[in-house]
């Protein structure tokens, strides 16, 4: 069975997920990634249901990385690896779109290649690229869409959110949507002065209602996450 939680989740009652995976090569010395080569899935399993390191806190999910507007060797050695340990343990796959970029080849990769159910897929930053005709036809695929709160590296197209995912809602992929923070930018106030998490739930949240309604933003909130991030371990 799953771990205690940590005390944290048990002071708030907030379910916290913490992932395994590897991001795009640029924020990893050489070394790091050569250690990996040809173990990367024996990793990422070994997080999801061993733990991290030492600490005894395992994974939830298994956190990958795309390119803008396209996938290069590093990207699709990593989904592998990831496609690989999902099929091992069941866990989700969460993916970094450069700029909202890139959903098609990921969906073509990991699903159709590699095989990975698309419900069990959650493609992030779509909001970066705000083409409603994008988001249609990646919700159509049958992955999550997860869009980020506000921070200053993206307000330009922050505020197109409300609108995209009430397309969303119309076109009937209401129970795909899921809304976060991108916590490198808008949580941490020390780096950017971003308003943070808090300002999900007390500006965003009241705005996004005005969009869609009060009960697709429970969906969003609380209905879309518990099914995107559930897992039947094996």
């Amino acid at each position: 069975g799953p771990p205690p939680p940590p005390p944290l989740s048990r002071e708030t009652g907030v379910r916290l997920v913490v992932a395994t995976g590897l991001h795009q090569d640029v924020h990893y010395a050489e070394d790091v990634l050569a250690a990996l080569r040809g173990r990367a899935a024996e990793v990422f399993v070994a997080e999801l249901t061993e733990g991290i390191g030492t600490s005894g806190v395992r994974a939830g999910l298994i956190k990958v990385a795309g390119g803008f507007h396209g996938l290069d060797a590093h990207a699709r050695w990593v989904m592998s690896a990831a496609a690989e340990a999902h099929h091992a343990t069941g866990a989700p796959v969460a993916v970094h779109l450069e700029l909202g970029t890139g959903a098609p080849d990921v969906l073509e990769l990991l699903c159709g290649e590699f095989g990975v159910p698309p419900h069990r897929v959650i493609l992030g930053h779509l909001n970066r690229l705000p083409d409603p005709v994008a988001h249609r036809q990646a919700a159509a695929s049958g992955c999550y869409l997860a869009f980020d709160g506000p921070s200053r590296a993206h307000h330009a197209t922050d505020w197109r959110m409300p609108d995209a995912v009430r397309d969303l809602v119309e076109a009937g992929h209401g129970d795909q949507v899921l809304l976060g923070g991108d916590t490198t930018t808008a949580a941490a106030r020390s780096v950017d002065g971003g308003p943070g998490m808090p300002h999900l739930l007390r500006r965003v949240a009241p705005r996004l209602a005005l969009a869609v309604g009060e009960e697709a933003v429970r969906r969003v909130l609380v209905d879309n996450p518990a099914r995107a991030f559930a897992a039947d371990w094996r």
